[in-house]
């Protein structure tokens, strides 16, 4: 079954829809009120937007230097720097807070309109530099492609401020900045190269003396050891020559006591001592074949006492051993070391050093390296900031707008608050 809507209903409903046309009538009747509340409104708003403050924006942007570019640098054989390296260097400078305050001190003048009464240098550049500068770079997220990097950097500037001028000369003062921090770079690593160059030829040095005054004391203590084993040679030769001389006087003592007792005087064999005492008839011819060694005493003595007598006035056995000379010979020769002597006589000594001769030339490399780093091409500027054609803000027509759209609803709240004081008073 179908429902039946009561009556009470049917009338409320009806009510409603008279209320909303009699409310709409009466909102149109005050249309000229709310026209002219959003034109007031916009009238505001289009004057905001008038006198508002302009902000633009410009950036500049870079990218890697050719490889030609940075040839010269890489070949000093003490710096390496790729472009995308030289790059990386001046994008960090244009991100760098010092850097950007240096700037600002260095160029107040351009600066001049952000001045503000109680404000430090510093708190006013604090605050432009959060809001104005933005470092531009490659973002993975927006599918920017990393195989073509570029830097920049994009300010955003209120109106009485050079932009353009500003970006530019930022841009050249990081360059520069770079190239300073490279020509430092340079100077400290030619000076720490030639500070090793100059230790590892004073080590060089250092050793070369060491080495020398080893081998001089090597040398003069191998001559002192030859020198005491010759003259104890000596001592001992001699002290042997000297016991055989006695040991033989001994003998010829006691050979000429001998002798005496036989009564033999001139040098005789024991054949012959013999036959004395047989008589012999005629000429006789005796040959004597004996393999043993005849005794001392049938020399004689008058023999034996003549060689007793030259022992006894010998001074010195010297002559009777040839070892003794070749000794005084080599003791001769050790007076003068002409090796020692020879290296005590070098006026250069330099001039022996291992590979002297290498570092010396790689010192005068060093020094005589000058490389104008003021020429430096760190990076490619691929778009210089230009004026902007128009500024971001504050946008006009978003402005009028918003302030019409703002200017109705007031206007409709405005009449809609009049037309309910007025039904207000008739009620009464």
């Amino acid at each position: 079954m179908n429902a039946v809507t009561p009556p009470q209903h049917l009338a409320s409903v009806v009510n409603d829809e008279i209320d909303l046309i009699q409310l709409a009538h009466a909102l149109w009747r005050q249309k000229a009120l709310i026209i002219a509340i959003a034109a007031l409104v916009g009238l505001i708003g289009l004057a905001y937007a008038l006198l508002a403050t302009r902000y633009y924006t410009v950036q500049s942007v870079l990218r890697p230097a050719a490889i030609k570019d940075l040839d010269e640098l890489n070949h000093l054989g003490i710096y390496k720097l790729s472009p995308k390296q030289a790059m990386a260097q001046v994008g960090a400078a244009l991100d760098s807070y010092e850097n950007r305050l240096s700037f600002f001190r260095k160029n107040e003048p351009l600066f001049a309109v952000l001045a503000q009464p109680g404000r430090s240098l510093e708190q006013t550049f604090e605050s432009f530099n959060d809001e104005a500068f933005k470092l531009l770079q490659p973002d993975a997220k927006k599918g920017e492609s990393t195989t073509t990097p570029f830097v920049g950097i994009q300010l955003t500037y209120p109106d009485g401020i050079d932009g353009v001028k500003v970006v530019n000369e930022f841009v050249q003062h990081s360059i520069n900045g770079v190239r300073q921090q490279i020509a430092a770079d340079l100077d400290i690593l030619i000076g720490n190269r030639l500070n090793q160059l100059d230790r590892k030829i004073a080590a060089a040095r250092a050793s070369y003396e060491a080495g020398k005054e080893i081998k001089i004391a090597k040398l003069s203590e191998a001559d002192a050891l030859k020198r005491a084993q010759l003259n104890d040679e000596l001592a001992a030769l001699r002290q042997q020559l000297k016991t055989r001389r006695n040991n033989r006087i001994n003998q010829l003592n006691e050979a000429i006591r001998i002798a005496n007792s036989l009564g033999i005087s001139k040098p005789t064999t024991p054949s012959s001592l013999g036959a004395a005492e047989v008589a012999t008839q005629g000429s006789v011819i005796r040959t004597e074949v004996n393999n043993q060694q005849i005794p001392l005493y049938f020399m004689g003595t008058d023999a034996l006492e003549a060689e007793r007598k030259a022992l006894l006035a010998r001074r010195s056995d010297d002559f009777t051993e040839p070892r003794i000379a070749q000794i005084a010979r080599e003791l001769k020769l050790l007076e003068h070391n002409r090796q020692i002597e020879v290296l005590n006589s070098r006026e250069n000594e330099d001039l022996f050093l291992k590979n002297l001769a290498g570092w010396r030339e790689e010192a005068a490399r060093l020094r005589a390296l000058k490389f104008d780093t003021a020429s430096l091409k760190l990076v490619s500027i691929d778009q210089q900031a230009v004026e902007p054609s128009a500024p971001i803000k504050p946008r006009k027509a978003l402005i009028v707008a918003l302030a019409l759209v703002l200017g109705g609803m007031l206007g409709l709240f405005v009449a809609l608050v009049r037309h309910m004081a007025q039904g207000h008073r008739v009620t009464a």
